[in-house]
């Protein structure tokens, strides 16, 4: 479905600036910007993909992942097609690289209104609305308009994001968005423009600002071999979340070839237990791997070091925490329960 786009400017000519992302795209006439679905019609922006959801599941909040945020309720979890990345690892790469400008935009996609997102939700007994699978600030007017209403009805809202949205992006959901699992690729720049078509500084920005906000943050860094597996990139990246606060979850993923990346290998277990040790040793509270059997998923007091949370894949098998604090030594949990 169409319609106007929020987050630009009309400027003279026809040309509009589009201000949604850190890319800034300066739009001309009959044009499409950076994510293939935004598009310049006689000097006004509109999205093609209001609606439009290409992907609609219910999924353990731990898989978003979220593990700090309402443990082991479910989430509604919905997505458009584009992206404004280009990931050559994107697990999602069949939507997320579809695109409206090129016409490899998919046909499966089905309208939904938000009233209809909101009511599947509590249908399927969710505490929350995910935007995830591939960016949420691609299908931002819908997102927006979604998270809106699921706040009225007492349902949470969660984004599974790069980072690359603007300031003014983040200040207009704020009101609306508890929680963000924000991926923190790499810490190189070169790495961001080669690899994601992208840039570093906006996602640390964006980082700071949503925990500034009172958004609660989590962070996932795929951990892929031979582009971001360094001690001295890794460390920069614990560093950097212990600056902002040493109680954001790190989330470390292993890699699996795919899209483009099918001739990288899988992420080695040394690999990932190596990152997790240089992450408390940054003096993170709370650091977890992922995508991985046996270890690595259960939750810690940060006080008293006792378990909190057992978990077995994406489902919860013990649970320690009663009104926000550790059942045994009462410390106030970080996160939202």
């Amino acid at each position: 479905m169409k319609k106007e786009a929020l987050l630009y400017e009309k400027l003279e000519n026809k040309l509009v600036h589009c201000y949604l992302c850190s890319h800034h795209c300066r739009i001309v006439n009959k044009k499409f910007g950076f994510c293939g679905v935004r598009q310049n019609i006689d000097g006004v922006l509109y999205t093609h993909i209001y609606g439009e959801v290409i992907a609609a599941n219910v999924d353990p909040i731990e898989k978003k992942p979220l593990y700090h945020f309402l443990p082991g309720s479910r989430s509604f979890s919905i997505a458009t097609v584009g992206c404004n990345f280009h990931c050559g690892f994107c697990q999602n790469w069949e939507i997320s690289q579809s695109s409206i400008r090129d016409g490899s935009y998919s046909p499966d996609s089905r309208n939904f209104t938000s009233t209809q997102i909101v009511k599947q939700a509590f249908k399927n007994d969710c505490r929350s609305i995910s935007y995830t699978y591939t960016e949420p600030a691609i299908f931002f007017e819908f997102a927006l308009d979604t998270a809106k209403l699921a706040k009225e009805m007492e349902l949470y809202n969660n984004f599974v994001t790069n980072g690359y949205m603007t300031k003014e992006a983040l200040f207009m959901i704020k009101p609306y968005l508890d929680a963000a699992n924000v991926d923190l690729k790499f810490f190189r720049e070169e790495a961001y423009k080669k690899i994601c078509a992208g840039s570093l500084k906006p996602v640390l920005d964006s980082i700071k600002l949503m925990h500034g906000l009172g958004i609660w943050v989590e962070i996932t860094t795929l951990v892929i071999p031979g582009e971001n597996d360094s001690e001295a990139e890794l460390n920069d990246i614990a560093q950097f979340i212990a600056s902002v606060d040493k109680n954001i979850p790190w989330h470390i993923s292993r890699f699996h070839p795919d899209y483009k990346f099918t001739n990288h290998a899988f992420t080695p277990n040394p690999a990932l237990k190596r990152a997790e040790e240089l992450g408390h040793k940054a003096g993170l509270n709370y650091v977890y791997v992922g995508n991985i059997l046996d270890w690595g998923n259960d939750t810690y007091c940060h006080n008293c070091k006792k378990l909190l949370i057992k978990r077995e894949g994406f489902s919860i098998l013990e649970y320690n925490i009663k009104e926000g604090k550790c059942s045994f030594c009462h410390t106030v949990i970080p996160g939202i329960f």
